[in-house]
């Protein structure tokens, strides 16, 4: 062959290669691009839930006691601003919150309070009731957020914005599924952690036609 021809072959063996790997670059940054996951779609998504039941377990890492806590019980919600944490063991305890008022009730006593009024609760209900009912105002009032992930596998991250809240509460970051939220993280600004996985209880189904 000649060696116009073997040079001009080459060429065009680099020129192609450098096509391909073009298009390879281009593909993944439209892939990256349809993927994004934004703050606005995800509330949207979580607040196209109006209520839900989930289970939850936690582990809570308290460095004073040097040991790890665990409790489990029961989660609900009801859009826009209700949610019960309802703890089953070790010890029966409920915690009830409906706008701004919180109920806690345990061993057959109840206290109700403000809850702007008490700090580490405010932070440990707004991250989670407002995660799970997508109401964005409610979350940046509280918090400065970040998100990552795409659709299928999100975490968002949220920072107290009040030096006060800070003062207890360094971060929460919430991660989940679609419309699902599937744990939450919590560090303390002592150092002590908890992390609470939630698990979606299935509605019941309906009675088949003709059944009672």
């Amino acid at each position: 062959m000649p060696l116009h021809r073997a040079h001009s072959a080459t060429e065009c063996g680099r020129l192609l290669r450098r096509a391909v790997a073009a298009l390879a670059l281009l593909a993944t940054a439209c892939a990256a691009h349809a993927a994004e996951w934004t703050l606005d779609q995800l509330m949207s998504t979580l607040a196209s839930v109006k209520s839900g039941e989930a289970r939850f377990t936690e582990r809570r890492q308290v460095g004073e006691l040097g040991r790890t806590l665990e409790s489990s019980g029961r989660l609900s919600f009801s859009a826009p601003d209700s949610f019960v944490r309802e703890t089953l063991k070790p010890v029966p305890q409920r915690l009830a919150v409906n706008g701004n008022q919180v109920t806690m009730s345990q061993g057959g006593r109840t206290r109700t309070a403000l809850l702007d009024a008490t700090p580490e609760a405010l932070v440990m209900v707004e991250s989670v009731r407002g995660t799970l009912t997508g109401n964005r105002e409610l979350l940046e009032r509280h918090f400065m957020t970040q998100l990552s992930g795409t659709a299928q596998s999100w975490a968002l991250e949220l920072e107290p914005r009040d030096t006060r809240l800070r003062g207890q509460v360094a971060r929460v970051r919430v991660q989940g599924r679609l419309a699902s939220v599937q744990e939450v993280q919590v560090l303390m600004s002592d150092g002590d952690r908890s992390v609470m996985r939630i698990e979606p209880l299935a509605p019941a189904a309906a009675p088949a036609s003709g059944e009672r």
